[in-house]
């Protein structure tokens, strides 16, 4: 019985082992499976790794840095005029950069930089985390990381991306400095806005160089890198605000900043620069740089080398010529007829209130008006949303409402009748321009700032000033809006000069004997029968008073004296002399119009023309490029230095220089451009107005100590200006605005006589060899100033070829 019960019981022992070991079989078998699945994944993932490493890029673009930087071009004071390239950067190596940027950075970006080796664990731990357990995605990205992305990789969210920037993130460790990969971070990092560094961003969010933002400015660039484009301060300043804000909180907690200055940082308002308006309108100056810097080195190197080119523009002078061209071109503008609207568009009926679906219909309809129309600083871009003869109502771009009423819509009254010509009419929809101007109201009224309807101006204009003394362009206005249309009419518009060239006339017949007191008959062109000639022109005032002086020939703008004065000299022999100045004969007509600038010149010629009267009668060639210089510093260009001036720039006599002086003084203090010194009250005022046939072009050009300037207005399609228009009505208050500016401070020096001119009874000058005779006392009668019968005195004329050569044959040209 025993037996039989220890033998019923063995069989269960002897199957318990056999079942133990089938399940630790089997857990064994599962194990290794796993453990060759591991083993197969580790080897798979070395040989991913082994070869992601093989097809990583070679590191010479962080070894070798060279950042990709815009052109960039400036004031002679360093102040910035514009910017060209894809990227605006400014590179700033790292022992420049503040410290409170780098502790700002690192307190958000990575407290553990300087720890760790490229790669933080922790971080990594943290983002997988929350990746899993479904928080906000983290990228756990070091800067080293971000730097590796920033240089080679691109910004998907993919395994492979993120296994290669770990990998270039080790191998930047193991060949750069700590130092030298928070350089290449600082420096090529997008921040927003088309900037690349927080050298380029401190300049394109503040206008100013890194070493001077506060704590909270620095907070605000320290916060960008996470999400430039969509929370940046221009794009969302409070998504930007909550990120500086952070950067602050940070920078507290590891002890870079103290509580009370946190405090601060918060209550700090900001100030952002304006990105849609220059620091200084110079676009014309900026093109002629850029243009110089493309011919020079290529596009290629122009827009990624970080070029500065640094001009001999003046930034007060420039932007004094700027406004001062923006008021005459305006207030020729004021005088003309009503041409319309810019457009008319559509738009709904106004919504009643409440009416949600209404108004959004309008809101749309009205971006869409305003949608690739640009605004301007003056003349702002509006949409009228009712119109009648007592109000216009109109909406801004930024969704402001205006009310015009009274003298504001003096410019349209006609265009609100209900008779108004369809191409004229103002009514619901029309696009046109406002601008706040001092209103003086007809009933005598107070005056007041208010709206007036305007419009774009049809007419153009140039300014140009140079240092007469270097040819250094000291600002330069090439029209009324670089933005519709790059055309410099400073130096690309070749116009009729008019009585502005008459002063080189005369500067050429004063070596021909000819002297201020000269009479000239100042009546109508005759034929030798004693016929009206087929060309007969008169004098701009339309009277003819008889013989006058040469003096007062030029006080009053005579074109008869003028031109009996060149049928004196000869045509060919002012042709010849007019080239001493910088003009191109080839340009000006070889006949009589010669005498009333009938011929061709830019304004920036003109300039430089006038500029050999104002330093005394050396040629001068105008120069807007000082330096040129790369992003590390190296010189690429340099203007050699103005030559002296002495007999080799001479071009005219100092006594040529004083008689023509003498002559454009008496132009300013008393003749067709008296109202110079009634504006700028100066004794060394030197000028001339210019007006050619039909008012087409009207001119200013003229002097003071140590600037020399012209001024121009017309049409791009010549054209009338208008029947009383001339150049001291609408070129002179340009002139004398912007001389306002460039003379402050500098004394007036006026021109002393040379000791080879004399005064005379009555008080005039003549070269010193004419004194007692010699010179001509009438224009075509043989009679010398003091009275006796006789042709020019040869010493006179060797006197005059020993200073500027001899004289051209006047039978042909030279």
């Amino acid at each position: 019985m025993i037996r039989s019960t220890l033998l019923r019981r063995l069989p269960l022992l002897s199957t318990r082992p056999r079942r133990l070991d089938r399940g630790v079989f089997v857990l064994s078998l599962v194990l290794l499976a796993l453990a060759v699945v591991a083993l197969l994944a580790m080897l798979a993932a070395a040989i991913w790794v082994a070869w992601t490493w093989s097809q990583l890029p070679p590191l010479d673009r962080v070894r070798e840095y060279r950042p990709r930087q815009h052109l960039q071009v400036v004031t002679r004071e360093g102040i910035e005029i514009a910017q060209f390239g894809a990227e605006r950067r400014l590179f700033v190596p790292y022992e420049q950069v503040p410290q409170r940027l780098k502790d700002a950075v690192l307190a958000i970006e990575d407290t553990g930089f300087y720890e760790h080796g490229g790669v933080s664990l922790r971080g990594v731990a943290r983002a997988a985390l929350a990746n899993l357990t479904g928080g906000t995605p983290q990228g756990a990205s070091t800067l080293t990381q971000q730097v590796a992305r920033t240089f080679y990789l691109s910004t998907r969210r993919t395994a492979e991306r993120k296994l290669k920037e770990l990998l270039l993130a080790l191998q930047i460790e193991s060949e750069l400095s700590k130092d030298q990969i928070f350089e290449l971070y600082l420096n090529q990092i997008f921040l927003g806005q088309r900037a690349y560094g927080f050298g380029a961003a401190a300049m394109t969010y503040f206008g100013k160089p890194l070493d001077t933002l506060s704590i909270a400015e620095t907070a605000m660039l320290a916060g960008l890198p996470q999400n430039p484009i969509h929370a940046n301060p221009v794009a969302n300043f409070d998504r930007a605000r909550k990120r500086q804000l952070l950067v602050l909180e940070r920078m507290a907690e590891t002890g870079k900043i103290s509580a009370t200055e946190k405090q601060a940082a918060i209550a700090e308002a900001l100030v952002l620069r304006n990105l849609r308006t220059s620091n200084l309108e110079a676009d014309h100056v900026a093109e002629m740089a850029r243009a110089a810097v493309v011919e020079r080195f290529g596009e290629e190197a122009a827009y990624s080398q970080g070029i500065r080119v640094e001009t001999t523009v003046r930034a007060a002078d420039q932007r004094a010529a700027y406004q001062a061209l923006r008021r005459a071109v305006l207030a020729h503008e004021r005088k003309q007829k009503w041409r319309g609207p810019e457009a008319t568009v559509e738009l709904p009926p106004e919504p009643r209130p409440g009416d949600a679906v209404g108004q959004a219909r309008l809101a749309t309809a009205v971006a869409a008006a305003f949608r690739d129309r640009r605004d301007d600083e003056d003349l702002r871009l509006a949409l009228v949303l009712s119109a009648s003869p007592q109000e216009v109502r109109v909406q801004r771009p930024d969704g402001s409402v205006l009310r015009v009423a009274g003298e504001g819509l003096r410019l349209v009254q006609s265009a609100l009748q209900a008779n108004a010509p369809a191409a004229l009419a103002l009514r619901r929809g029309s696009l046109l321009r406002v601008i706040k101007r001092r209103v003086v109201p007809r009933d005598g009224g107070a005056a007041f700032d208010g709206w007036s309807v305007a419009q774009w101006p049809g007419a153009n204009g140039a300014f140009v000033a140079l240092d007469p003394g270097t040819g250094h362009i000291r600002a330069l206005v090439g029209g009324f809006d670089f933005g519709r249309g790059q055309f410099n009419r400073a130096t690309q518009a070749w116009r009729q000069p008019g009585s502005a060239f008459k002063p080189f006339v005369y500067s050429a017949a004063f070596e021909r004997g000819l002297m201020p007191e000269t009479l000239v008959d100042d009546a109508p062109l005759l034929n030798p029968d004693g016929s009206t000639p087929s060309w007969n022109p008169g004098n701009s005032d339309g009277k003819f008073d008889g013989e006058i002086t040469v003096r007062e020939a030029m006080v009053r703008s005579k074109n008869l004296v003028s031109i009996r004065v060149l049928q004196d000299l000869g045509v060919w022999r002012a042709l010849g002399w007019v080239e001493r100045f910088g003009f191109d004969r080839r340009k000006h007509p070889a006949d009589l119009t010669l005498a009333l600038g009938a011929g061709g010149t830019t304004p920036l010629q003109m300039a430089a023309a006038y500029a050999v009267f104002a330093n005394g009668g050396h040629r001068t060639a105008p120069m807007l490029i000082q330096r040129i210089v790369d992003g590390e510093g190296k010189v690429l260009f340099e203007a050699p230095p103005p030559p002296p001036l002495d007999g080799s720039t001479r071009v005219i006599s100092p006594r040529n220089v004083f008689l023509v002086s003498s002559l454009l003084a008496d132009v300013t203090s008393r003749g067709t451009a008296a109202r110079a010194r009634g504006n700028l009250p100066r004794g060394d005022l030197y000028g001339k107005t210019g007006t050619t046939n039909d008012a087409v072009d009207a001119w200013f050009a003229g002097w003071a100590t140590g600037a020399v300037a012209v001024a121009w207005i017309g049409y791009d399609t010549p054209k009338s200006l208008g029947e009383r228009e001339t150049g001291g009505g609408l070129a002179l208050p340009m002139w004398v605005d912007a001389m306002t500016v460039m003379t402050q401070g500098v004394p007036a020096r006026t021109l002393a006589p040379p000791g080879d001119v004399v005064q005379v009874a009555g008080g005039d000058w003549r070269y010193v060899e004419w004194s007692d005779g010699g010179g001509k006392a009438r224009i075509g009668t043989p009679v010398d100033l003091a009275g006796a019968p006789g042709a020019p005195d040869p010493a006179a004329t060797a006197a005059s070829a020993a200073v500027h050569g001899p004289e051209p044959a006047a039978s042909a040209p030279r």
